[in-house]
């Protein structure tokens, strides 16, 4: 029986819309106030999801202690109350959109995983503006 367990969590970061190769202009089209030279700011919050079999002899998916770990570890330790445009390696040369947000945390949980769980990453860049990645 495949059971899907989740974590919150949550990191405040600045960061900036806009790409390298276009005008000011061609930015502000695109990405409006998100371009904005300054940075800007928001409170993101994320569900990690992962599904798999239960354990007969723990009753566990996985546990969640070490979930809780690698979020804080792999997210929150690298992206909280950080530039993700200046401070996160990742976003060096990728555009931190809430998409590229969502598929770099993913990419970094994953390989914790074993290869029989699924995982599922949401991420809310607003109360009302969310992504989810599934792989």
């Amino acid at each position: 029986m495949r059971v899907t367990v989740s974590r919150k969590a949550h990191f405040n970061a600045a960061h900036r819309l806009y790409r390298k190769d276009w005008s000011f202009e061609k930015n502000d089209a695109v990405f409006g106030k998100c371009n904005n030279p300054n940075f800007h700011g928001h409170n993101y919050e994320l569900i990690v999801s992962v599904t798999g079999e239960i354990d007969p002899e723990t009753g566990y998916v996985i546990d969640m202690k070490h979930l809780k770990d690698w979020i804080k570890t792999e997210v929150e330790d690298a992206f909280d109350h950080k530039n993700l445009n200046l401070e996160v390696p990742e976003f060096a040369d990728l555009n931190p959109t809430a998409e590229n947000i969502v598929v770099v945390i993913y990419n970094k949980l994953k390989p914790k995983l074993t290869a029989d769980q699924d995982l599922e990453v949401t991420l809310y860049e607003t109360p009302r503006n969310f992504v989810t990645y599934p792989g």
